[in-house]
C-alpha cells in the first residue's frame, strides 16, 4: 500500500504518520512537500497534525491553499481515500473537502489528553476494524467542531459522523470528533490515531483506523 503524507511548514505529526504507515503497518510511505505535486500511484493520502504555517490566519487556512491541495482534491474526487488528523481535519474543512469548521475550544484552553470515543459507524473504510469504543489522545486548541443546522442535519441524516466524544473536551456540536464526506472517502478527525498505534505508547486503539484503511484498499502491504 502506497501512502503519501503531506508535510506543511509547521507540521509536527508527519513523522509519526510516516512511522506508523511504514514500520507498524508495513506500507510504503512517502513524504510529500506542500509545494510539490503528489507522486503517482498513491493508495492513501494523510494530512497530519501540527500547526501548518503557524496557524497565523486560522488553523489550516493557509495550508488549504497550498499547491499540493489541488492534487489532493483531484485524488479525492477520483475516489482516493484521504485521512486528515487534527490540523489535517482543519485543512480539509478550510479546503472545502469536508463541511463545517473547527473553532477555538469552548474553554479557550489547549487540550492535550486521552479521550474516549464512540464509533458511530463500523461499516466504512475508516472504521471497519474499529471496536465500538476507542481511546486516543487529542492535542488541540481549535478542535471545537461547528456546522450550521442544515449541514448538521445532513451529516446526521446521512450517517457521516464517524466518531463522537464520550465526554466532550472542546465544545464540539453534537460531540462530533470526526466526520466523513458524502462519498465516504474523505475523513477528518481531531483525535490522533497515529499516537495510539503501538504498545509502547500505552494504547493501540488508533491502529484500528489504519487497519480499516488497509482492509478497504484490498492491497495489503
Amino acid at each position: 500500500m502506497k501512502t503519501g503524507v503531506i508535510i506543511f511548514p509547521g507540521s509536527n505529526c508527519d513523522q509519526d504518520c510516516l512511522d506508523v504507515s511504514e514500520r507498524v503497518m508495513g506500507w510504503e510511505a512517502i513524504p510529500c512537500w506542500h509545494r510539490d505535486a503528489l507522486p503517482p500511484g498513491l493508495d492513501l493520502v494523510i494530512l497530519p497534525g501540527g500547526f501548518s504555517h503557524g496557524d497565523y490566519l486560522r488553523a489550516g487556512a493557509i495550508a488549504a491553499r497550498a499547491p499540493v491541495m489541488a492534487d489532493v482534491a483531484r485524488f479525492a474526487q477520483a475516489g482516493g481515500p484521504v485521512l486528515g488528523i487534527c490540523n489535517g481535519f482543519q485543512i480539509l474543512c478550510e479546503a472545502g473537502l469536508l463541511p463545517g469548521a473547527l473553532r477555538i475550544n469552548r474553554d479557550l484552553i489547549f487540550h492535550c489528553e486521552d479521550v474516549w470515543l464512540r464509533v458511530e459507524r463500523r461499516d466504512t473504510r475508516f472504521t471497519s476494524a474499529c471496536p465500538e469504543r476507542i481511546q486516543m489522545p487529542i492535542a488541540h486548541r481549535e478542535g471545537n467542531y461547528y456546522a450550521d443546522r442544515e449541514t448538521l442535519a445532513r451529516l446526521e441524516g446521512q450517517g457521516l459522523v464517524l466518531f463522537r466524544y464520550e465526554e466532550n473536551p472542546n465544545g464540539s456540536v453534537n460531540d462530533i470528533a470526526g466526520i466523513m464526506s458524502e462519498a465516504g472517502n474523505v475523513c477528518g478527525m481531531m483525535p490522533h490515531p497515529e499516537r495510539a498505534s503501538e504498545d509502547v505508547l500505552g494504547c493501540t486503539d488508533g491502529r484500528s483506523v489504519f487497519e480499516s484503511l488497509a482492509l478497504a484498499t484490498g492491497v495489503g502491504n
